[in-house]
């Protein structure tokens, strides 16, 4: 069997242009939808990540503002900056970048973020309205995967999912959106006995637990489809996902890489969800007249 190799970098250019429309629709109604992202600290790897999705910004014509605090920020003045991006009428989607200073609580900031605005789709609100089956805003990166699946033919009606990695940012919410496509959903965790014999049933496995090499060739069901979530540094500098990607060769159907298949979508997906909170403001200003 020829496995073949999802590119995720073709895709996300091709999206990201068919985004420009409805971003220049929204200007030609005075509307230019805005992307504020917040960073707290120094960590290298988020300030590439940062400076990726405001050049992403960029290249299709949003508006964009890095806001970057230094490790003192107390958690106060980190909540009364997004209070003031929340109140920011330029300003359609919000991001606060993780992992935040160890004094500084997670679950408090990301609720801070007003639900209309949270385009990182981390608000308790937007997770319920995920949970039952209407999304406001997906999380980038599963919704990056479903865009993957739908650009390459695979429909997960009927078919076996198996999941491996519960996280709220990726494990569940992709649970989720597979189930909610008609698949029968399998989410396994770091308890979950026998891993392989869950990942052997799988049509679709999506793999993110951030364990280089995790899942090998030998445990993946001839023809499935794998998509690989993690990214890992291994001790020569090379980059790897969680499985084995040259194992998976001949066995899987389709498979993608790392580095060059879900990472760039979901900078894309994140471009998507700020355009759609510029729409739903624009339609809720409209509807205030």
């Amino acid at each position: 069997m020829d496995t073949r190799i999802i590119d995720g970098v073709a895709l996300s250019k091709r999206l990201r242009a068919a985004l420009r429309a409805p971003a220049e629709a929204l200007a030609g109604r005075g509307v230019r939808p805005g992307l504020a992202a917040i960073e707290v600290g120094e960590h290298p790897a988020s300030r590439v990540y940062v400076r990726n999705k405001i050049t992403a910004c960029t290249e299709i014509g949003l508006h964009s503002e890095h806001i970057t605090l230094p490790d003192s920020t107390t958690e106060g003045e980190l909540l009364a900056r997004i209070a003031q991006l929340n109140a920011d009428r330029r300003i359609h989607g919000i991001l606060v970048q993780l992992p935040l200073p160890k004094h500084i609580s997670s679950a408090r900031v990301l609720l801070a973020v007003a639900p209309e605005k949270d385009v990182d789709g981390f608000h308790p609100l937007n997770v319920g309205l995920l949970a039952t089956g209407h999304p406001r805003f997906a999380p980038c990166t599963p919704a990056g995967i479903m865009a993957l699946l739908e650009a390459e033919g695979v429909n997960p009606w009927a078919q076996q999912a198996v999941v491996v990695g519960a996280s709220n940012v990726v494990g569940k919410p992709i649970a989720a959106l597979l189930l909610q496509q008609g698949a029968t959903v399998t989410l396994c965790n770091s308890k979950t006995r026998d891993l392989a014999d869950h990942t052997r049933r799988a049509d679709i496995l999506v793999v993110a637990v951030g364990k280089p090499k995790l899942v090998a060739g030998s445990m993946v069901k001839p023809g499935a489809v794998v998509i690989d979530v993690g990214i890992n540094r291994l001790p020569d500098g090379t980059l790897t996902g969680d499985c084995d990607f040259q194992s998976l060769m001949g066995i899987a159907s389709r498979a993608t890489p790392v580095p060059g298949g879900v990472g760039p979508m979901t900078i894309t997906m994140l471009l998507a969800n700020t355009i759609r909170a510029a729409e739903l403001a624009a339609a809720e200003t409209r509807s205030c007249r």
